[in-house]
């Protein structure tokens, strides 16, 4: 990963982007849940012209979160008729794939030109489902003519690494810096996706975007791109990261960000937001209230977190623990920052508060849940205010 950096969160939207309103709008709900790095796409004139008013309306708004265009096919085309669009965005993506058969050198020379005099950086972004056949048919060959061929799919993915680094390479000749140059390789299959990126990180030192592509839908989507995700950056493989999920109709376009926070938090690879514990409840814990609390407790936090961010710097480390019962309550109190154990069924109704690992209050009666937020308030006050 990129040295003392950390992983940010990149999303892309899906309105029609020569739809200046709703496209500014949907970046700035990207932006409030998180994204750090927006992508639109650029396939029109009509989006290029689009490009330099959506971004003037989010500076004027006060959103300096990068944006990247996205090209396929005629990037080349729009980059030298748009100038203006050019200059406004502050980064493109290419596919080497979809740049054209006839004049496909030509045209990613062309692309190349625009972000050299321009000064912005490129993704190189090769995807399974459009990978240049070019390089495959050469890798097929090769691989034909083997002792041992190796299967089909292990030859795809070899083909993709070979195609990200003689583009990249290739884009250097053509001027573009080094260390303006990030490369992705994504698969829509969770072994696949961990494969090519290893091996693309062992044979150069660019800058990698992990997404695991055509994802699917709803928990199934979600579980994969954290499984591929997970293991690459536990690897320390991995700069920027996207997770794709196809929304359900009229679905939060914001639960991609969501997601993808989430994973680096669970990691400790960044920390955004306080950490609530709470356990799954069962037969002993007949009494639902702590399940109440522990909702109760997480929303308190995420109305509190806008000005606790600004007031108190660092407060995103806090860990809470709301627990049911005595099996793990009190120890997992005592683990976290702040933590409380409710009683199980039969147990005796009282309710100890662990501060810092030790017993702090013992609450009782039918205002635990305003006091427990109270205590956790001044503790919040307390040890990161003074930062």
């Amino acid at each position: 990963m990129g040295g003392d950096y950390p992983v940010r969160v990149q999303s892309m939207t899906n309105t029609p982007t020569a739809d200046v309103e709703a496209t500014v709008a949907q970046i700035r709900a990207l932006v409030e849940a998180g994204s750090e790095l927006v992508r639109i796409t650029v396939n029109t004139q009509d989006a290029a012209r689009a490009v330099p008013r959506i971004v003037g309306r989010l500076r004027d708004l006060g959103l300096s979160t990068p944006i990247i265009g996205d090209f396929h096919y005629n990037g080349h085309l729009l980059l030298t008729e748009y100038p203006e669009c050019a200059r406004a965005l502050d980064k493109y993506r290419i596919n080497p794939g979809n740049v054209g058969s006839t004049h496909r050198d030509d045209n990613f020379a062309a692309f190349i030109r625009a972000a050299v005099t321009h000064g912005k950086p490129i993704r190189i972004g090769v995807n399974w489902g459009s990978l240049d056949q070019q390089v495959l048919a050469e890798m097929m060959d090769r691989n034909a003519r083997r002792a041992r061929p190796r299967d089909t799919q292990a030859v795809v993915r070899e083909a993709m690494v070979e195609s990200a680094l003689r583009s990249a390479e290739l884009a250097e000749r053509l001027g573009q810096p080094h260390d303006r140059i990030v490369l992705s390789v994504k698969m829509s299959r969770v072994a696949d996706m961990v494969a090519v990126y290893r091996d693309l990180a062992a044979r150069c030192d660019y800058p990698l975007h992990l997404g695991l592509t055509e994802a699917g839908m709803g928990i199934a989507a979600i579980v994969a791109s954290a499984a591929a995700l997970s293991i690459l950056l536990e690897e320390g493989i991995g700069d920027t990261i996207r997770v794709s999920i196809t929304p359900e109709p009229g679905g939060d376009r914001t639960l991609e960000v969501q997601v993808a926070r989430a994973v680096l938090q669970a990691l400790e690879l960044r920390r955004f937001t306080p950490r609530v514990f709470s356990c799954p409840g069962c037969g002993r814990t007949t009494n639902t209230f702590f399940q109440e609390l522990a909702q109760e407790v997480q929303s308190f936090l995420a109305e509190k977190m806008p000005v606790w961010r600004e007031q108190y710097p660092g407060v995103e480390e806090l860990q809470v623990a709301v627990m049911g019962c005595v099996v793990n309550g009190p120890g997992e109190s005592k683990h976290a920052d702040i933590g409380i154990s409710l009683p199980g069924a039969f147990e005796e109704p009282k309710a100890p508060v662990y501060i810092d690992g030790k017993l702090a209050t013992t609450l009782r009666g039918e205002r635990i849940a305003d006091e427990f937020k109270q205590i956790i308030e001044k503790y919040v006050a307390t040890r990161f205010g003074n930062r």
